[in-house]
């Protein structure tokens, strides 16, 4: 990781922070702004790097001191990252990091502080905060990540400089992924899913994501062709497969992008289709259907993923979905 490779998706983020690293002006607190996987926390720790680096020539960091390399392993002892405690940031982690601002850096009078998911701050620790951002210690620098910004408070906002990250463009994000190595089918599949390319190729090594597209095929040829197998194969197969919210909501997210490009067949731009290696199967299926039923269908999974975050019994869920797939 360099700032060099990280400006070729952020580059409007990364000129600022590399032209205030030249210039020795870094803020004392920090938003990063933007869509998960947009590489909020690799630039973070990026910046950490050439905040510590005692070995760098100019804004990029050496990568091989001691300091570069624990903040690399997150180990390094001036350099905390604090993420949600169950569903939120809780008031008693603020305050134990107000603890540690009172102390000297462990190696140095430099601390840096990376707040992960920072909208999940409840109110009281946002206001804890709040002590940090008004008194800050001049070598300290706190990093807020964000996907939802209109959620952080406001009296937070306006004491932090505020860097919106960019989407990754799709096109050059799937190449980078077919260079690692990653088939065309999957790389167009994960770069989809997610924009982060450490992200994509971590699943891209998991047999779990290969298994996960396979049972979300099979599923969607048997909604479409063989109706009286959907239940069993929910029950032997996707259950299974998809346990807990986040694999589930991974696997409604496959339906949906399989629907949404039966969807862009009807509407013949085929470019935008994500199951590349289906074109045959989707040009069939969008022969049995209309936009109408395809729009119904891809609103009944919006719905599912909507309700899978209410603590909706998954299976329930699941066979409420497919019947109102089948139906459309």
């Amino acid at each position: 990781m360099s700032w060099k490779t990280l400006e070729q998706t952020q580059e409007k983020v990364v000129k600022m922070l590399t032209n205030s690293i030249h210039r020795d002006r870094l803020a004392h607190a920090y938003i990063f702004e933007g869509a998960r996987g947009t590489g909020k926390k690799e630039v973070a720790f990026q910046l950490a790097k050439s905040y510590f680096c005692k070995e760098r020539t100019s804004v990029e960091p050496c990568q091989h001191c001691s300091d570069c390399k624990r903040i690399t392993s997150k180990n390094h002892p001036d350099v905390h990252l604090i993420s949600p405690d169950g569903q939120s940031i809780k008031k008693q982690q603020v305050e134990h990091l107000q603890k540690e601002f009172s102390y000297r850096g462990v190696e140095s009078k430099q601390k840096i502080y990376i707040v992960e998911h920072a909208d999940k701050m409840t109110a009281s620790a946002a206001n804890s905060l709040l002590k940090f951002l008004e008194e800050p210690n001049s070598p300290t620098i706190a990093i807020l990540l964000t996907e939802n910004i209109h959620q952080i408070l406001r009296t937070v906002l306006s004491r932090s400089q505020v860097l919106t990250f960019a989407p990754l463009k799709r096109d050059q994000y799937v190449e980078q992924l077919v260079e690692s190595g990653m088939t065309r089918a999957m790389a167009v599949c994960l770069g989809t899913i997610t924009t982060n390319i450490s992200e994509a190729e971590k699943l891209s090594q998991d047999d779990w994501i290969v298994q996960a597209r396979n049972v979300v095929l099979q599923l969607t040829e048997e909604v479409h062709s063989r109706p009286h197998h959907v239940l069993f194969t929910l029950q032997e197969k996707w259950l299974p497969l998809f346990q807990g919210k986040e694999q589930g909501d991974l696997g409604i997210e496959l339906l949906l992008l399989w629907y949404r490009d039966l969807l862009y067949m009807q509407m013949d731009n085929k470019a935008e289709c994500v199951f590349v290696d289906q074109v045959e199967r989707l040009e069939q299926q969008a022969l049995y259907t209309s936009q109408d039923k395809l729009q119904r269908q891809m609103t009944a999974i919006f719905e599912a993923k909507r309700h899978l975050h209410a603590n909706v019994n998954p299976q329930l869920l699941m066979e409420k979905l497919l019947f109102k797939l089948q139906e459309g």
